[in-house]
């Protein structure tokens, strides 16, 4: 994780099973940061018809990449290199935004712009869930 690598599939995957599996996750959840690859993907779409559970959407934050940079070194992180930084979005467009069709076929996804402010991010976010 510190070198901008995903975490291994097997390990992420136990960790939502037991999540989702939880009581207080049977009236509804929100997952941030998951899935992160179609394999992922895949994997939820069949755990939610083992447990009978469905999701309404999923949401894509388009940032461009220089913006993305830009504000992860503002964070002042040691984990934040640039390099590590450059190599997390290597792994994004490799892994990751192939979900962007993933769900786009499935007619669940939704696009907000993250290349706002956090105020019009968050209103923005609001309408899509109060819609979802």
């Amino acid at each position: 994780m510190d070198k901008g690598e995903l975490v291994p599939d097997a390990l992420v995957i136990d960790l939502i099973r037991e999540r989702l599996g939880q009581p207080d996750a049977q009236s509804g959840w929100i997952l941030d940061g998951f899935p992160r690859t179609v394999v992922q993907a895949q994997f939820l779409d069949d755990l939610l018809l083992e447990i009978s559970q469905g999701y309404d959407l999923a949401v894509n934050f388009d940032v461009p990449d220089d913006v993305l940079v830009e504000r992860l070194l503002g964070r002042g992180r040691n984990d934040d290199t640039e390099d590590v930084i450059r190599r997390r979005l290597e792994v994004y467009h490799e892994q990751t935004s192939p979900l962007i069709d993933f769900y786009r076929a499935r007619q669940k996804l939704v696009n907000v712009d993250g290349n706002v402010s956090m105020e019009e991010v968050t209103i923005e976010l609001k309408q899509v869930i109060k819609k979802g």
